[in-house]
Formats: structure tokens, C-alpha cells, sequence
């Protein structure tokens, strides 16, 4: 992406997320993958069709994808932001490398302590009849 302008560069990102998105909506997901999300979510009496499984799945997925993405751009703005100061050269220097380096470890280490718990917190409320939310 070199020789872009800044806005070029986020038109250019927005529009890879959105082709991304794009392809990623025509996949066709497996039966045993489509189970697995209302085996949780649902009543084990209730009844539902493979086709509403299968669009609810795809709708999750999409969701999880754009938190995905949504958090990788956080990522990379923030450790931007907070590490790269010095536009005198093309490259990072050894000091911006190192900083954007500890931010990305800090960011994904926290990130997955924060999943962890949250599966934990899940598992609880499951255990314990409540849904979440509530």
C-alpha cells in the first residue's frame, strides 16, 4: 500500500473488509457445524428447521467475524498511535518496533485473559440454569 494517502489506505481496508465479508456470506456451512451454536442456545424440546439453523449459524458467524475485525483494527490504531511517532523514515525504527511488538503482545494476551473469564462467567450461568443477559 505504498504511495497511498491515508484515506486511500482506509478506503482500500474498508473495501477488502467488505469483499471479505462478501465471500465469506456465500460459504456454505456443514450440518454438523450448524448444530453446534442452538444445542446451547435452545430448549432441547424446541424444534427447528435446518434451514433457520443454518441462517442463524451464518448470522453468528458474521458477527464473530466483524467483532474480529473490529478488534485486529482497534489493535493495529492503538498501537499506531500509542508506538509510532517518528515519520522521518519509511520504516520502523528499532524503538518503534519494539513498543508496537509489546503493545500487540499486551493487547492479545489481555484480550484472551478477558475470553477466558468470559467463558468461565458463561459455563457458570449455564451450570446454574440462568441465561445470559438476564
Amino acid at each position: 500500500m505504498d504511495g497511498l494517502t491515508a484515506s486511500e489506505q482506509r478506503e482500500f481496508a474498508a473495501r477488502m473488509e467488505r469483499k471479505q465479508m462478501k465471500e465469506f456470506m456465500t460459504v456454505r456451512f456443514p450440518r454438523s457445524q450448524a448444530l453446534s451454536f442452538h444445542t446451547y442456545l435452545l430448549p432441547s424440546n424446541y424444534q427447528i428447521s435446518d434451514f433457520t439453523i443454518q441462517l442463524l449459524e451464518r448470522i453468528l458467524t458474521a458477527y464473530s467475524l466483524a467483532f474480529s475485525l473490529q478488534m485486529y483494527s482497534k489493535l493495529v490504531q492503538r498501537c499506531f498511535d500509542d508506538c509510532v511517532n517518528d515519520f522521518t523514515t519509511k520504516s520502523l525504527i528499532s524503538r518503534e518496533e519494539g513498543c508496537v511488538m509489546r503493545c500487540v503482545d499486551k493487547f492479545l494476551k489481555s484480550s484472551g485473559r478477558l475470553n477466558e473469564r468470559f467463558q468461565e462467567q458463561n459455563a457458570a450461568m449455564m451450570q446454574s440454569g440462568q441465561l445470559p443477559g438476564r
